[in-house]
């Protein structure tokens, strides 16, 4: 009899043992899942930031031309400004849209500027803001498949009970404007 109770008891503690492993399993993914999301979206700020900082760099040397078009100033600083007031992650996304059609903007007028378009400061931090966007690119798609592989991951049985415990929600995907989604219209 004592033998049996001994086996009974061993089984018990392996099962729980098991359990418990099985449990602090699916909270370390689900945590290491949320921090990924939250590393992500610190990378895009750091190179919003930058994009900033070349920004007003930019400005600078587009001011120099006093017949450059004074609404595509106004649009760009009125971007800036968002972004720096921004707080939240969907404030911010949404400031990096409204920044990102402005410096659109501030591209295609150069346009029609030869001579701010020959400034080989204005080149240079051109370059510069296109790499950045270009990185900015890449961090949202690896923020978009990290916050797609949690909110996939908060849903699944079993981690739905974890997460549910833990109080985790569905992240948010970083997505694009409606006018950034139209046909671009091409006049020759």
């Amino acid at each position: 009899m004592a033998t049996m109770e001994i086996i009974i008891g061993i089984v018990i503690v392996l099962f729980v043992l098991i359990f418990a492993g099985y449990f602090i399993s699916i909270y370390n993914s689900l945590v290491r899942l949320k921090n990924n999301i939250e590393k992500a979206w610190s990378n895009i700020d750091v190179l919003l930031k930058q994009r900033h900082d070349e920004l007003t760099k930019l400005l600078s040397t587009v001011k120099g031309y006093k017949d450059y078009e004074k609404d595509v100033l106004v649009k760009v600083t009125e971007a800036r400004t968002a972004f720096m007031k921004a707080e939240s992650v969907h404030e911010k996304a949404q400031a990096d849209n409204v920044m990102t059609s402005a410096l659109k903007s501030i591209f295609a007028v150069a346009e029609n500027y030869p001579q701010l378009k020959a400034n080989e400061s204005f080149l240079q931090f051109q370059n510069r803001i296109s790499e950045i966007e270009n990185q900015i690119s890449d961090r949202r798609e690896f923020y978009n498949d990290s916050v797609n592989t949690f909110n996939i991951r908060i849903e699944q049985i079993p981690y739905v009970f974890i997460a549910n415990y833990l109080r985790y929600t569905r992240k948010e995907l970083f997505k694009v404007e409606e006018s950034d989604r139209k046909d671009v219209e091409i006049k020759f």
